[in-house]
């Protein structure tokens, strides 16, 4: 198990450098950093390996005994297959409910962390690399371009600077035979230094258009340091990321709790106020008493054609002013309700969140003890061990268990179904699945033998064959014999 878990965790390492390699590339961070921030992805991803890694070792534990003939020695002897699982179900137990732990307190916190140093590395910018043509704008308000480089004493040729850092809008241009451009040591400074060039610097004033000045100056040498910031690797506070994933389980029901109250609350602020204040203001009452906003349909159309005739009397100045008003209280009713439904909305997203990852704790043992059931049952069934078979079939059923399991966490965290029956999906088809496997191996029973499956099909296609050769040799035209 131990092996297999680390091949797992291999795999899913290096499909997390893949994904963030932009990121972590040509931006001059620490070894340490990177080391740190893989550490803790590989935490984060412990819940997502460990059930594949005891599926993938106890269909090779089971195959190798299969194999080598251990598991009849064992059978043979009078001990059932639930017998022989039984200290392995015990150690599976023990890694279940180590999960749970790992789950509710190490994850969270390495969710935190690696949230804050993505954030911290996001943040920082590229460090200073020129290419012999290109401008590199990496620094603000800043363009740079280098004819050559020389790779060995980093020495720039025809070295063009044009520098917009001057709020009242004035520009500089410096262009220069060489020179060296580096960061400083602490990477707050850019250090420039220049040699034999010239040097423009345009004056504008408020009326730039007809006032302009242009100041030309050469120069041997010329020394400048130019503030920057983002270059250097700043940390940030780790409790600044909250969210789901950084919760354990109490917190999250903390937040269940406060969510629940909330969405209430919104869901309630935004639509019955908009029924009682904005539409109905008058006459009808909202929901308390629904009754009351039955009217009856003669005295309705009554009650419109007196608003016509009101209306009607007024001239075209208060028509105009009664316009404008109906059609500002209109606009103000629909910002106020976008804005309480935008909320109420969060709310309930939060919620779900919230709901799912609470349930994905308590899942993951119940997985893993699934999980070894099935590829236990497996290993016996197919009686194949190495690295070979049980890598197919361990991929092929995990391959089923992520596909149900994104898809009900997605319709979970949508809402469209409830948590429990999003976030346990695959354990409700996996289950039954499992219990039938454990059954079909405790009976020997040749459920991946494909030579038994081509002898039981072959039982009911020889009879028919028999029958139908002689039909066909009748209706098979004979051959003509040619006269010689």
């Amino acid at each position: 198990m131990v092996l297999t878990f680390l091949i797992v965790m291999f795999v899913l390492m290096m499909n997390f450098v893949w994904q963030y390699i932009d990121e972590l590339v040509g931006k001059g961070i620490d070894g340490a950093v990177i080391i740190e921030l893989l550490f803790y992805a590989m935490a984060t991803m412990i819940p997502m390996g460990l059930p594949l890694a005891t599926l993938f070792a106890a269909i090779m534990t089971m195959g190798n005994l299969g194999e080598n003939y251990e598991l009849l020695a064992m059978k043979s002897a009078g001990m059932s297959l639930l017998q022989i699982l039984k200290p392995l179900f015990v150690i599976v137990a023990f890694v279940a409910v180590g999960s749970f732990f790992v789950a509710n307190d190490l994850v969270p916190y390495s969710n935190k962390k690696m949230f804050s140093i993505l954030y911290d590395i996001r943040q920082q910018k590229q460090s200073i690399e020129f290419q012999d043509g290109m401008f590199f704008n990496g620094v603000d308000n800043l363009s740079i371009r280098v004819g050559k480089q020389d790779p060995d004493t980093k020495l720039l040729r025809d070295v063009l600077i044009y520098d917009n850092r001057n709020n009242s809008g004035n520009m500089t241009t410096m262009v220069a035979d060489s020179g060296y451009i580096r960061l400083s040591d602490d990477k707050k400074f850019l250090l420039v230094t220049l040699y034999n060039g010239e040097s423009y610097e345009q004056t504008r004033s408020n009326t730039w258009y007809d006032k302009s000045s242009l100041r030309r100056s050469f120069f041997t040498e010329q020394n400048g340091a130019i503030p920057t910031s983002g270059f250097d690797f700043a940390r940030t506070s780790a409790d600044m990321f909250t969210s789901g994933k950084t919760k354990n389980i109490s917190e999250l029901d903390d937040s269940i709790d406060s969510l629940e109250r909330l969405v209430t609350v919104t869901t309630t602020r935004s639509y019955e106020p908009l029924l009682k204040d904005q539409i109905f203001q008058e006459d009808v009452t909202v929901l308390p008493t629904p009754d009351s906003m039955k009217v009856d349909i003669d005295k309705r159309e009554f009650k419109a054609v007196l608003y016509e005739d009101s209306i009607a009397a007024l001239d075209i100045y208060e028509r105009k002013n009664l316009w404008a008003q109906a059609r500002s209280d209109a606009a103000s009713s629909r910002a106020s309700f976008t804005w309480d439904e935008t909320s109420s909305k969060e709310a309930i997203n939060q919620l779900n969140i919230s709901k799912v990852e609470w349930h994905r704790k308590i899942a993951l043992p119940v997985s893993i003890i699934i999980f070894f059931a099935i590829g236990a049952a497996l290993g016996a069934i197919i009686r194949k061990g190495g690295l070979g078979m049980p890598i197919v079939v361990s991929v092929a059923f995990f391959v089923i268990y992520y596909i149900i399991s994104t898809t009900g966490e997605k319709t979970a965290r949508e809402g469209t179904w409830s948590a429990i029956a999003g976030m346990w999906l695959s354990t409700f088809i996996l289950a039954p699945l499992a219990a039938f496997l454990i059954y079909k191996a405790t009976n020997d029973s040749n459920l991946f033998n494909v030579e038994w499956y081509y002898n039981h099909v072959k039982k009911f296609t020889d009879p028919i064959k028999e029958k139908l050769t002689p039909l066909f040799a009748k209706l098979k035209p004979k051959k003509r014999i040619k006269k010689q």
